[in-house]
């Protein structure tokens, strides 16, 4: 491959924030995908998890655009977004994951950071490069609503699997990843980008760079942060993008607050114990 998928990832993710009555704001994390209509019309669509936009209940929000003016020099160009029309959700939202995808007009160069659907996992992906507990991904976000700098990029963190099984996805929808996550991180792309892995038992290495999912929320035991995320897997945000074609305008579904999985059939080994927290955050 070509690219480098960290860096086109990095152009291709954006912070959401609405501004709140009592001074705070609500923070989250979106990315870029370039997805065509059925007729060919180019589109650029948002993917976010579903609770970053419930919990903002203005209308519109702030998306966090960046432009690269002639010289080079990039700027943070944040632009209104309408997320409803009155009180209706104007994207679409995955009938039982917590994903959420909206067609976006964003300005010209900065739909050119979009990034393909093709490049989010499949699902035979984890097995195809027999991906498993112990491998490092990596994962982007604006954590408490910091930005890596002042033109607004995000800040990259990178951890490792660590449960199993990862596949198939229908059966183990999200997987957990220990690294640090915070309030902000909501809606990140998680992704590996290895440019020599070798497969085990074998003597040949291959370059392997995908969306493997979306960060959506943290694992607590017992009112204590265990620095555990869990993912859900890219092929939930397919399934959420195609609904975009089986609506025909706002409002596009009636998107429902979205409601944390339960850890005891998603990742988490104690049942009894363990507790999901949604990572939008409201400053």
């Amino acid at each position: 491959m070509a690219w480098d998928l960290s860096v086109d990832l990095i152009r291709a993710t954006v912070q959401l924030e609405q501004p709140l009555g009592d001074g705070s704001r609500t923070v989250g994390t979106g990315f870029l995908i370039e997805n065509p209509t059925p007729d060919g019309r180019p589109r650029t669509i948002l993917v976010t998890a579903a609770h970053v936009f419930d919990k903002m209940p203005s209308v519109s929000a702030k998306i966090g655009y960046r432009i690269q003016s002639a010289d080079g020099v990039w700027r943070y160009d944040p632009r209104t977004l309408k997320i409803r029309d009155g009180d209706h959700p104007l994207w679409v939202k995955h009938p039982t994951r917590d994903v959420a995808a909206i067609e976006v007009e964003a300005p010209p160069e900065f739909a050119k950071a979009a990034i393909p659907l093709a490049w989010l996992a499949q699902d035979d992906t984890f097995n195809k490069y027999s991906l498993g507990p112990g491998d490092e991904m990596m994962a982007l976000g604006f954590p408490r609503g910091l930005s890596a700098n002042p033109a607004g990029f995000p800040i990259l963190r990178s951890g490792r699997v660590a449960s199993y099984p990862l596949a198939p996805a229908s059966v183990f929808p999200t997987f957990l990843m220990d690294f640090s996550v915070f309030p902000g991180n909501s809606g990140g792309p998680v992704f590996m980008a290895e440019g020599a892995r070798r497969r085990p038992g074998s003597t040949e290495s291959q370059e392997v760079q995908f969306v493997a999912g979306m960060l959506t929320q943290q694992v607590e035991l017992t009112g204590e942060r265990l620095e555990i995320g869990i993912v859900t897997h890219a092929k939930f945000i397919r399934e959420t993008v195609a609904l975009l074609d089986k609506t025909a305008g706002p409002p596009l579904i009636q998107a429902k607050p979205a409601v944390p999985p339960e850890p005891s059939t998603e990742a988490a080994q104690n049942a009894a114990a363990v507790s999901a927290l949604a990572l939008a955050v409201a400053r």
